[in-house]
């Protein structure tokens, strides 16, 4: 079975701010809904282990064990446009057992004179796909996404 929950926003903030907030782990039990807190060293880097700690919509909460696997800061490409991207892999036992695969995928993208788009989505594979819940997933991925929206916007009106 297979699933890619996902989520959407634009950001009115310069990318680089946007990429700062999702960078800075330590503050993340500041403005984020649904990864209440990281466990990572600082700064984060390609290979580290990282361990999120999620609260669902019901207000239950799970420890997530992950591993960074990329991280992209922000590029400018010819046309002008700036990407940047932070990928993770799910390292618990049903990924060790391989019952659970899943990949997430945090992208930045901004042309010239808009406003930053973030997308996210966990490419999820394997027969424990309905155990992981992919709903409350896209649910918690819209709940990080707009608390990142409220974050960036604000600190970019201080800057």
């Amino acid at each position: 079975m297979r699933a890619q929950p996902s989520a959407t926003v634009r950001i009115d903030a310069p990318l680089d701010v946007v990429w700062r907030v999702m960078l800075d782990t330590e503050a993340y039990a500041e403005w984020n809904p649904f990864v209440e807190r990281v466990e990572t060293p600082t700064p984060p880097a390609v290979g580290n282990p990282i361990v999120l700690h999620v609260r669902w919509a019901n207000g239950k909460t799970t420890r997530s064990p992950e591993r960074i696997t990329a991280i992209e800061p922000p590029s400018t490409a010819a046309d002008g446009s700036t990407t940047a991207l932070l990928t993770y892999v799910y390292e618990g036992l049903p990924g060790r057992l391989r019952l659970l695969s899943a990949t997430r995928h945090q992208r930045l993208t901004q042309r010239p004179g808009e406003p930053t788009t973030y997308d996210t989505v966990e490419e999820f594979s394997g027969p424990l796909v309905r155990l992981a819940g992919p709903g409350r997933v896209a649910d918690g991925f819209r709940r990080h996404a707009e608390g990142l929206k409220t974050r960036a916007e604000a600190l970019a009106t201080t800057a």
